[in-house]
């Protein structure tokens, strides 16, 4: 009966041992979850994970990405917009692909450019993204236009060999040779203070009016008449620049009308049947002007014959002795030999 009791009582004691291990393995099993969706969710609101934000891909192309990284921040008017997702080589450059986000790529355009810029002197190098004027929202894996920047290590050699060329000037007037060149410098002002003087006051003299408004400069200066003349004059040439574009624009219509073969000068320039025509006029024109020269035909003989402008030459004058002797003649007998002559 004692080992029956004492088995009656281990059994129960070995069912509780097993449910808090089992009780124990639950708690840690759902505590390892939980920390690991702890550390996700972190990842992703820190930026290491982007699974749950959704985006498109777009590419541009450098010469030279200034030491830019995968992950590096992509930018637009200082707003992060997305991150560099991968660099490769293509065609003799480096082309950067970016991952934008969703909510933010319609504000990229067709018409926007990239290029690489840093953050101060030592900061970090990101991609910075221009706004478009009259594109469209890109497309996922179009690429951009880029504008290459200047490589900041090219500029500090530059300002170092700067320094340097300083530096040699520096030494080259140090010490006593600058002493040398001021030297002389100051004998010559000694020597020519009276001089310079009056240089002086005549400066002054002369800019004094000007000061005042007086004289050409000084109403150039001070006067705001020139300025309302100048602004005329601009005015004016601007409104004569415009009539100008509008005369070159109808005299280009023009052009183009009479390219087309409208109107009268365009019938006139494309209608070869016309031109046919016109040759045709004027050969016959030109046969009739060598029949001419050569004497021929009633305008030949008119032209050519010189008896006919004799025989013209004695009719009028027959015809002034004539006149001449109707004048000397009374108004009665002028009748009379009319009456005569006509019956």
């Amino acid at each position: 009966s004692k080992i029956f009791a004492c088995g009656r009582h281990s059994a129960p004691e070995t069912q509780l041992q097993l449910a808090m291990k089992n009780s124990l393995e639950t708690r840690l099993g759902l505590f390892f979850a939980l920390a690991l969706i702890g550390l996700f969710l972190l990842l992703e609101i820190a930026g290491g994970l982007n699974f749950f934000q959704r985006g498109i891909e777009v590419g541009a192309r450098f010469d030279d990405v200034q030491d830019l990284r995968r992950g590096d921040p992509v930018k637009m008017a200082g707003v992060l917009v997305g991150e560099v997702q991968s660099l490769g080589f293509a065609d003799s450059q480096v082309k950067v692909v970016m991952r934008l986000d969703a909510d933010k790529s319609e504000a990229v355009k067709t018409d926007s450019v990239a290029s690489i810029q840093f953050t101060g002197l030592m900061g970090q190098n990101f991609v910075a993204i221009e706004f478009g004027k009259a594109g469209v929202p890109i497309a996922p894996g179009a690429e951009l236009s880029t504008r290459e920047q200047a490589d900041f290590g090219s500029l500090l050699s530059q300002m170092d060999g700067a320094a340097s060329g300083i530096g040699k000037v520096a030494e080259t007037f140090g010490g006593g040779k600058f002493m040398d060149v001021l030297g002389p410098l100051a004998d010559f002002i000694k020597a020519n203070q009276d001089s310079i003087s009056k240089i002086i006051q005549n400066v002054e003299t002369s800019t004094a009016p000007i000061a005042r408004g007086e004289g050409t400069v000084g109403r150039l200066i001070h006067e705001d008449k020139l300025y309302e003349d100048a602004a005329q004059l601009i005015s004016e040439l601007n409104a004569a620049s415009k009539k100008l574009d509008s005369a070159l624009s109808e005299a280009h219509n023009v052009v183009r009308n009479v390219r087309a073969g409208r109107g009268t000068l365009g019938r006139l320039a494309a209608d070869e049947s016309l031109y046919k025509e016109t040759k045709a006029a004027m050969t016959s024109l030109k046969e009739i002007l060598e029949k001419i020269n050569r004497g021929r035909g009633s305008v030949g003989i008119l032209v050519n014959d010189p008896s006919l402008v004799d025989n013209a030459k004695a009719a009028l004058q027959k015809v002034e002795a004539a006149t001449e002797g109707l004048e000397d003649q009374g108004p009665l007998s002028v009748l009379g030999l009319i009456v005569g002559r006509l019956f």
